[in-house]
């Protein structure tokens, strides 16, 4: 892999979320376009345009996310085996 370190999976994990949530955006915004190349240029510069937007907004907003899910949810606890009944 390309061997960055895990003190930056915050950052990876943005680049990665907002490059992939804009990219089927724009592809849903871009889809009346009326011919292939038309669509593949117009949903290009769409995706850049939302990827720009989105990724500081995803870098900032992924922590505060991830800790209210956090609080939302419980750790599962295992199983009981033994003679307890």
């Amino acid at each position: 892999m390309l061997g960055i370190p895990r003190r930056y999976s915050h950052f990876v994990f943005g680049v990665i979320q907002s490059g992939l949530t804009s990219l089927i955006a724009a592809g849903i915004a871009s889809f009346p376009a009326t011919s292939a190349m038309l669509f593949l240029r117009h949903w290009t510069l769409s995706w850049l345009v939302a990827w720009a937007a989105m990724l500081p907004i995803v870098l900032v907003a992924a922590p505060a996310i991830r800790a209210f899910s956090l609080r939302l949810t419980r750790e599962e606890t295992a199983p009981r085996t033994g003679g307890q009944a």
